[in-house]
């Protein structure tokens, strides 16, 4: 205490414990200039996939997050088509629709394993497959058990590579194993990329086509960040075309300009002969190959058969 009983400090008084410091501006040399926008990141850029290991299926997830473009009809005639050149090829339908078993002439009353039990029981891998109206094409049918999937699988440790981990004792029997997804983001379709090499994006040459690829590619950042950073995507499939429509042209043209030689060409024209053979329980090349489907649905086969290296038996 200071005598007196003045606890206040001279201004006069030096302390040699204070340390005057001088401040020199500098200027930043990455500075933004006042008008300058600062760089940012590409909404649309998407990673290429890596490639899959020699010996293992390469893993191919169809998705995206925007409905009614095709998901289905690519997974089942891509498949199929890949299966009459002679490949092993296994579908997981991870959709609660189970639309992929009706067009791969699966009869869904004779399951007693599903996509669900795959994913919660690994162990019935094996039991789970099923013959399909193709040689040499299997699958494992989804179903609406599906639905309540996401809220199950919230309980579980390592929830989202449950999927990764059950097809693993199954890669080494198959030249491709393909997913389909619904058209959301739950833990399902996390699950299906997480288990993926590459995905194949159907998209309709309609107006919002950009929005719905501007979503993708920020999934698969997270994705990328978070689980598997040798995700990517294989190729985009324009669906649904009409050349006729200068709106589809149009649309189709900003694609191929915006992601040049991750576009599957030709573009799969609008066909009713592929909305009539999921009825048939057949896909297209065994309802009418020579349609437009049939034929387009070749020619993008035989595109992603090259960026697969899937060499045809």
């Amino acid at each position: 205490m200071y005598e007196g009983g003045d606890d206040s400090i001279s201004e006069d008084v030096e302390d040699s414990r204070i340390i005057d410091v001088e401040f020199v501006e500098h200027e930043r040399q990455d500075a933004t200039r006042p008008n300058e926008k600062p760089p940012s990141h590409n909404p649309l850029a998407l990673p290429r996939g890596a490639p899959s290991q020699r010996g293992q299926a390469r893993v191919v997830t169809i998705t995206n997050q925007k409905g009614g473009v095709g998901k289905t009809t690519s997974v089942i005639n891509i498949a199929a088509q890949l299966g009459l050149r002679g490949h092993r090829v296994l579908v997981i339908d991870a959709d609660a629709q189970g639309n992929c078993a009706t067009g791969l002439g699966v009869d869904k009353r004779l399951v007693t394993a599903t996509t669900r039990d795959l994913i919660l029981q690994p162990e019935r891998a094996i039991e789970a497959r099923h013959q399909t109206a193709v040689d040499g094409v299997h699958m494992i049918v989804g179903d609406r058990s599906l639905v309540g999937l996401d809220q199950e699988l919230l309980r579980q440790l390592g929830r989202e590579r449950r999927l990764s981990d059950a097809i693993a004792p199954l890669s080494p029997h198959y030249d491709l194993i393909i997913i389909d997804t619904p058209p959301s983001l739950g833990i399902v379709t996390v699950n299906a990329l997480v288990a993926s090499h590459g995905l194949v994006v159907p998209v309709q040459t309609e107006y919002f086509a950009l929005e719905g690829l501007a979503m993708l590619a920020g999934t698969v950042r997270e994705v990328r960040n978070l689980f598997t950073a040798s995700l990517g995507v294989d190729g985009i499939l324009l669906t649904m075309h009409n050349e006729r429509t200068l709106l589809n042209v149009q649309v189709a043209n900003e694609l191929r300009d915006t992601y040049g030689p991750l576009i599957v060409e030709p573009a799969v024209r609008r066909n009713i002969r592929l909305a009539e053979a999921p009825a048939h329980g057949v896909p297209i090349h065994l309802h009418d190959p020579s349609s437009h489907g049939g034929s387009d649905y070749l020619s993008v086969t035989l595109e992603l058969e090259r960026r697969w290296g899937l060499t045809p038996a």
